[in-house]
């Protein structure tokens, strides 16, 4: 062992302390390490929950599992269009004895929540969309048909009710504003189907964006999160809702300490629009990107605050207001940008009709422009559709994640292609039973409707470029429309 060399010229003094103050002297050394340590220790069990039984027992009574169910119908009947080794080929043998159905059943499950005694609930959109039958179940084991009395698809929000002569008992919507990063927070969800399940954890984010769409703004969590939670509530440990469980990040499908949470003050302030039917929203205009420091050099700007105008549409409020391609939006009816992505929720939570003053910086400058706020049109509408028109000579169904981690899709969400007729504009494109269609000309298509409002654009003669994923590679194809 290597012996540790001692430095005579700094020696270390230890002072003599006599036997009769050494005792006190001891004392005294302890209480000072040990009282702080101890208050501490104190004061971080007093806030971490020995148990959260009390707030599953209040909570538990109010969250519901749902189960859709979506008819899909099918023009005719044929042979079995998946190879020996195609990973949809046992699901047709089992359930479809190798033949292509006329009509089946496309099942799905998911969590909600109460939110008053007349039986509101609260879910995500893709829960409840496009689906033709929706069965809710209580906790105490009561089942009711359920009916969709709002969805927002920008937020992934659904409202739906269901009716009964006693009253339901509902949760209580929290403020999220309120919630820190390090918070314990409770999820209760129904993964996989086995029922009300409850998960605990902290807040490891807030503001997330994931790219979901332009109103992200997420609860990031690691309480466990699985398929089949989704449309759950986030509750803080007063037992109040400050979250809808909404997304997971995962390469396996299942929980990795990583979910996303819709925060409920967003959704408290969608709530009387959802109730009515529709939501509606502000819009200006505009496509925007963040300021990066590379931008901000090549504009001349002095920070990277604002939002950098990429795009104005034409005839639109912006466009009609002097609005230019290149001016960095920094205050929106006075309220400061300091970011790109602030500009989006407060455009959209301005009321339609209304002029604001949005101030601009161009070529070093700030100038100031009066906008009419117009409303922004959603062009999907609840339209349940099972089989893509014009068809191209493909058949197309929408993956769930059930069916994905059953047969190991590549994808969790898509259209995957069940069959393809030979001497077909999509057998001539090269497009195979099997794949996984991802983009139509660069725009993500994640359901049949928006498939079939994507290539109604097109007119014979023109050709369609799809972003494919086969057998977990991705590669472009182009299809020629022929009549």
């Amino acid at each position: 062992m290597k012996k540790r060399k001692v430095h005579q010229n700094n020696p270390v003094r230890i002072p003599l302390i006599p036997g009769r103050f050494l005792a006190a002297w001891v004392i005294i050394a302890v209480l000072l390490v040990m009282g702080p340590s101890e208050s501490f220790s104190a004061r971080n069990i007093a806030e971490a929950p020995a148990s959260f039984s009390h707030l599953v027992k209040i909570a538990n009574p109010s969250v519901v599992n749902i189960s859709t169910v979506k008819i899909i119908k099918e023009e005719r009947e044929g042979p079995m269009p998946f190879g020996p080794n195609d990973p949809m080929r046992d699901f047709f043998e089992r359930y479809f004895e190798g033949q292509i159905p006329k009509k089946y059943k496309q099942t799905s499950l998911g969590t909600g929540f109460i939110i008053d005694q007349k039986g509101f609930i609260l879910t995500n959109n893709h829960v409840v969309e496009q689906t033709d039958e929706i069965r809710v179940r209580t906790a105490d084991g009561k089942e009711f048909s359920a009916k969709i009395v709002g969805r927002d698809p920008m937020t992934d929000l659904a409202l739906i009710r269901i009716k009964s002569d006693t009253p339901f008992i509902p949760l209580i919507l929290g403020d999220s504003n309120r919630l820190e990063v390090g918070d314990w927070v409770v999820a209760i969800g129904n993964p996989f189907g086995l029922g009300n399940t409850v998960t605990a954890g902290i807040v490891s984010a807030k503001y997330r964006q994931i790219g979901a769409g332009a109103y992200d703004n997420f609860i990031q969590t690691d309480t466990p999160i699985n398929l089949g939670n989704s449309g759950g509530p986030l509750l803080n440990t007063d037992g109040e809702v400050i979250g809808i469980n909404t997304a997971i990040f995962s390469q396996s499908g299942g929980s990795v300490g990583i979910g996303f949470a819709i925060p409920i003050n967003m959704v408290k302030e969608l709530l009387p629009q959802l109730k009515k039917g529709k939501v509606i929203r502000g819009w200006i205009g505009v496509t925007i990107q963040k300021v990066t420091p590379e931008l901000k050099d090549k504009l001349n700007l002095q920070d990277e605050k604002g939002a950098l105008v990429s795009d104005v549409d034409s005839r639109g409020p912006a466009d009609e207001s002097g609005i230019k391609r290149g001016d960095v939006i920094v205050s929106f009816d006075d309220k400061p940008i300091r970011e790109s992505r602030e500009l989006p929720y407060i455009v959209a939570s301005t009321p339609v009709g209304k002029t604001v003053f949005v101030e601009v910086i161009r070529n070093r400058e700030k100038m100031r422009a009066e906008v009419r706020v117009g409303e922004f049109k959603i062009e999907e509408e609840y339209q349940p559709e099972s089989k893509a028109q014009p068809s191209f000579g493909m058949t197309l169904q929408e993956i769930t994640p059930e069916l994905a981690q059953q047969y190991d899709l590549a994808e969790t969400s898509g259209l995957i292609v069940v069959n393809v007729e030979s001497n077909s504009p999509a057998a001539e494109a090269d497009l195979r039973s099997g794949d996984i269609i991802l983009e139509v000309d660069h725009i993500p298509v994640k359901s049949i409707t928006a498939f079939n409002r994507k290539i109604q654009q097109y007119k014979k003669g023109d050709t369609i470029l799809f972003l494919i994923n086969r057998e977990g590679s991705t590669l472009f194809l182009t299809l020629t429309i022929s009549g």
